[in-house]
């Protein structure tokens, strides 16, 4: 029982991708999410290799065109988003551990029921060199795509090499393909396997039993290797006679995907002899580099789980004085207030330095011309400061101005329309103080401007004389 509820638990993450692309804002249920993540494991488990994973962004481009074919008629950047979100879901990205927990019940020795959890990944993260990220797919990810859970390594690769050999000389391709394929994700399995104790080692000798476990796993594991060349050699040929002698094209498209997947087994194998062989002198150098390793005087301070979890439920009083213990001796010297008497005979002594009278010379600016970024021309602000050049005793409506400066220039009149509404509010404080003779002004009567291009009020347009003498006597009061 207990196994078949983790065989579930194991399922369960990818019949939620399709049970939340509902929350996702847009229409996603033409996806097959499942789908598309059984996919994502089988394209991680195939790309990764010994002592690398597989690529993120090459997973994300190898997923889009599985993604296309369910909706081809939506946009590429609703596939990429489809594959992306299935990824980082299989990552389970924003958990803290980035895994999956499922609550289980079953029976003691004594009968009793208890309630176990079960922690798994599907996809995991790993570090690499230059500080890349690899995806890397767990035994449970590779027991998702082969149907079972917990399945002894080797048994089920020799099991199911033979099931591969029995198909291929009944001339079952089909089905030969299928068992090629499981073949393969056990051939990974076992590297996985391999790879973390060789990892374990690597931080910790004394973290695995090099003195019988690992050898005896190391000696088995050379042996099945070699076994399995035999093996594969042998189906490989049956797969080429096969192929040779098959009249039907679908026999022969398969029989060639056959060799392909055999072949990557073969390689896959002759990369774990390689690793196997070097388990021994790797063991080797990390007894030495981790016995003599100088050892450390202090232990590490767990912040959150030394000091803050106990701080927490206390009262403030007693809380303060271990936060003010900690930060008087967490943050470090404080330099002394006084000063030095070196360093002040160092100053006293120490001779003036000669100024220049204005001081330092100034360095010539290096000045750069801006560009001349106006909409309008000189000669198309004289032509319209001609247009408004009116006698004071004869205004005229903006529209009759529109139209003169619409005959002289097609921009124009954009600029005549601009310094007549500029005009509605005449600076007249400031042609005071300057003694201008003359001021622009426009009024509104209330009448509606007729004109193709612009609209709003029908502007009284007109010149103001200003009184020079009298304004200079006033300033001359004022003085």
């Amino acid at each position: 029982l207990a196994r078949r509820l983790r065989a579930l638990a194991c399922t369960a993450p990818l019949h939620d991708l399709d049970a939340r692309k509902a929350n996702l804002a847009g229409e996603y249920s033409v996806y097959g999410m499942a789908e598309v993540a059984l996919a994502a494991i089988d394209l991680v488990t195939l790309n990764m290799d010994f002592d690398t994973g597989a690529d993120h962004d090459q997973i994300v481009a190898r997923l889009i065109p599985r993604v296309a074919a369910q909706a081809p008629h939506r946009p590429a950047a609703e596939h990429e988003r489809v594959a992306r979100w299935v990824l980082e879901n299989l990552i389970n990205v924003g958990s803290v551990d980035r895994g999956f927990r499922a609550v289980y019940g079953t029976f003691g020795p004594d009968g009793t029921y208890v309630r176990r959890d079960y922690d798994f990944k599907l996809l995991e993260e790993v570090p690499g060199p230059g500080g890349t990220v690899y995806l890397r797919t767990t035994d449970e990810a590779v027991n998702v795509l082969v149907g079972a859970l917990d399945t002894d390594v080797t048994s089920a690769q020799i099991a199911a090499e033979v099931k591969l050999e029995v198909l291929i000389s009944r001339g079952r391709l089909a089905d030969a393909q299928l068992a090629a394929e499981q073949a393969r994700y056990r051939t990974v399995q076992y590297s996985e396997t391999l790879r973390r104790a060789l990892d374990a080692t690597r931080r910790n000798v004394r973290a695995v039993d090099w003195l019988s476990a690992v050898p005896d796993m190391i000696a088995e594991a050379l042996e099945h290797v070699a076994d399995r060349y035999r093996h594969e050699n042998a189906i490989l040929t049956n797969i080429r006679k096969a192929r040779d002698e098959t009249e039907d094209a679908e026999h022969k498209r398969r029989a060639a995907e056959l060799v392909d997947i055999v072949k990557d087994c073969i390689r896959r194998h002759t990369q774990l002899q390689s690793r196997l062989l070097e388990a021994g002198p790797l063991f080797r150098a990390e007894q030495d580099r981790q016995a003599f390793a100088t050892p450390l005087t202090t232990s590490g301070l767990d912040l959150y789980g030394h000091l803050v979890a106990p701080v927490l439920p206390l009262p403030v009083e007693s809380a303060l004085r271990v936060t003010d213990a900690f930060f008087a001796r967490g943050t470090g010297l404080r330099t002394p207030v006084s000063v030095r008497v070196g360093d002040l005979v160092d100053i006293l002594l120490t001779p003036p330095v000669e100024r220049e009278h204005l001081g330092a010379e100034m360095p010539e600016p290096d000045l750069i011309a801006t560009p001349d970024d106006s909409r309008f021309s000189e000669e198309q602000l004289a032509a319209a400061m001609e247009l408004l050049d009116l006698p004071h005793d004869a205004p005229r409506r903006l529209s009759g101005l529109l139209a003169d400066a619409r005959g002289r220039d097609p921009e124009l009149p954009y600029l005549v329309a601009l310094l007549a509404v500029h005009a509605a509010s005449p600076p007249v404080g400031t042609a005071y103080r300057q003694g201008e003779p003359k001021l622009l002004f426009a009024v509104d009567d209330g009448t509606e401007l007729d004109d193709p291009e612009f609209g709003g009020a029908d502007l009284i347009v007109g010149t103001a004389l200003l009184d020079a003498a009298g304004m200079a006597a006033d300033r001359t009061e004022a003085a």
